[in-house]
């Protein structure tokens, strides 16, 4: 006799009651499965990965319970079903296709207002199993039909972790991946953990309570996402205890805000009781693991900061490859300061931090960092990075046997550093007024040393000391002083035009302020000593291989200054200065 199912006739029973019991339970056991792996609703996860409504816990959803009516799903608002795709209902029509005589209560755990029920069977299919189920545990079998339900559903969850996409891996596994190959993972985990809670594990946990409420306690539900769950939370885990570095800083902070958004929700799922507790112990351990981790790395990032050795100078007193790393992971970090400030919870000390480190703890006692009233545990931080990273490039200036070079790499660093400060509203609330000040009063130290260093031996040449001479009849000028002085600054003007050419100021405007800042300088020196000597000069023989420029050649040469490429010199010609 054909069961309704499909499934052929029942076998002759035997004539003792407990073999006769016992083939009654194998084929409500194999009713049991049967309904469980072919009358499910097909479910696309894939579709709910970037379901807005999932990532985050500010959306509108379902009521205080998941069992809510329709009508209190949204706090009495008509637009909920449009919050929700088609495939997302609630369970109140099982509860209603059960009916008003069933045992089913209301559910035993509070929902939070982001997780999304699906119908993971049909109701008739809830119904059929409501009622194996009964039977089973009637006659003593609860253990049996506990174990049969969590196989079946089983298989369903953890093809629902592959079909988005989650591997397993172990620990080691994960913690040998290349970087790269993480940083995707992380992505795609954090998608997936925010459908796999809120969506496949909420639905399980409703299902387990339709099909099992005053049976038994969630067992069967555990059985069922166990071995999903701490695949997936495995993960999580496997990355917080990883090795650290600064890169990934900000897919650690990533993995944190999506863990502490989710914890609510895994708490709502997991610890109502005792046997899917675990899960949920597990999942909240991470947290506190990631914020070690990130602590940490900001850390290691301090000390790798104040520590990087100088190796050779950057060719033509350029950025540092460290400053733009540096000021470029800060600006990242600023932007992740809502979450930081409430785990950096302890201000930079370097007596503590460095006590086991010689060399760190001497660089560090020499860096003074203002502390600011009222400034914030990561400001503190940040502050102390940028000054670490100051100290560090005083120390990098040092590999230039040029002194005015060695200024000039200081001064288009420490600009940049304020800039990249500048142009971050959130980093240069942190930082404050005051250091800023200091590094741009540091910055005018190293622009006058540039002008001394470079300027003041060729000024030197139109100094008028020692030109005259007491005791001559006629113009009282040593013609023998005033051409070797003329001869001096040639010689050593063009030689600072051919080197300074090719040194480099990235920034344009700095570039033209410090060109119109040495003009100020030479260009009046200039005029007033050939103003002054040029006609005695001009008298005498060969005046033009003493006086080979006039004040508009030095302003033309000027302008090559700092461009970085001997090329440009080559684009620009002085004009020789003839004679009438």
């Amino acid at each position: 006799m054909d069961d309704g199912h499909g499934r052929g006739a029942t076998p002759r029973r035997s004539s003792r009651p407990e073999d006769r019991i016992h083939a009654a339970m194998a084929r409500l056991e194999e009713e049991l499965r049967f309904v469980l792996e072919n009358c499910c609703n097909d479910i696309d996860v894939e579709s709910l990965v970037d379901l807005r409504s999932l990532s985050t816990r500010s959306s509108v959803s379902m009521g205080d319970e998941i069992g809510c009516s329709p009508g209190d799903e949204t706090g009495g608002r008509d637009d909920s079903k449009a919050e929700s795709p088609p495939s997302l209902a609630s369970a109140a029509a099982v509860e209603e296709a059960v009916g008003a005589g069933s045992t089913i209560t209301r559910s035993s755990y509070r929902s939070t207002p982001s997780i999304r029920v699906v119908d993971l069977l049909p109701p008739d299919a809830v119904e059929d199993l409501r009622s194996i189920v009964d039977r089973m545990f009637a006659a003593g079998h609860g253990w049996e039909c506990a174990r049969a339900y969590g196989a079946a559903r089983k298989e369903a969850v953890e093809l629902c972790l592959t079909r988005l996409g989650v591997d397993g891996l172990e620990i080691g596994d994960v913690q040998r991946l290349e970087w790269e190959v993480l940083e995707a993972n992380i992505r795609r985990w954090i998608r997936a953990a925010r459908v796999c809670v809120r969506v496949v594990f909420a639905s399980e946990r409703r299902l387990c309570e339709l099909v099992f409420d005053g049976l038994t306690d969630d067992a069967p539900f555990t059985e069922a996402v166990k071995s999903a769950a701490l695949q997936l939370f495995g993960f999580a885990e496997a990355v917080s205890t990883g090795r650290r570095s600064p890169e990934k800083l900000f897919k650690m902070l990533d993995l944190h805000d999506a863990m502490a958004d989710l914890l609510p929700d895994i708490a709502a799922v997991f610890q109502s009781c005792l046997s899917s507790e675990p899960i949920y112990i597990q999942a909240a351990e991470i947290l506190p693991k990631l914020t070690e981790a990130i602590r940490e790395i900001i850390s290691e990032f301090e000390t790798a900061v104040l520590l990087d050795p100088p190796k050779t100078p950057v060719p033509g007193g350029n950025f540092h490859p460290l400053t733009r790393y540096v000021m470029n992971y800060l600006g990242l970090i600023s932007e992740y300061e809502p979450a930081l400030v409430e785990l950096i919870a302890t201000s930079p000390s370097a007596s503590s931090r460095f006590s086991d480190t010689d060399a760190a703890a001497a660089a560090a006692a020499q860096i003074d960092v203002p502390e600011l009233e009222n400034q914030t545990p990561l400001a503190a931080h940040l502050t102390w990075i940028i000054a670490a990273l100051h100290h560090n490039l005083e120390s990098k200036a040092s590999l230039y046997r040029d002194n005015a070079l060695s200024h000039l790499f200081l001064m288009n660093n420490l600009h940049y550093i304020v800039q990249k400060v500048n142009a971050s509203p959130e980093l240069r609330a942190m930082i404050g007024d005051e250091y800023l000040r200091r590094l741009k009063g540091r910055y005018r130290q190293l622009a006058t040393g540039y002008q001394r260093a470079t300027w003041a031996r060729i000024l030197h040449c139109l100094s008028y000391e020692g030109v005259h001479v007491a005791g001559k009849l006629s113009s009282g000028v040593s013609m023998s002083t005033l051409r070797e002085r003329f001869r001096d600054f040639n010689a050593a003007f063009e030689e600072v035009h051919r080197t300074q050419a090719t040194w480099f100021v990235p920034d344009a405007q700095l570039r033209e302020e410090l060109r119109i800042s040495i003009a100020e300088w030479l260009v009046p020196a200039y005029r007033g000593f050939l103003g002054r000597y040029r006609h005695l000069v001009e008298n005498g023989r060969h005046p033009g291989t003493y006086i080979k420029y006039s004040v508009e050649d030095l302003e033309l040469a000027l302008s090559d200054f700092f461009e970085g490429s001997p090329a440009s010199v080559n684009r620009r010609r002085f004009h020789r200065m003839t004679t009438p």
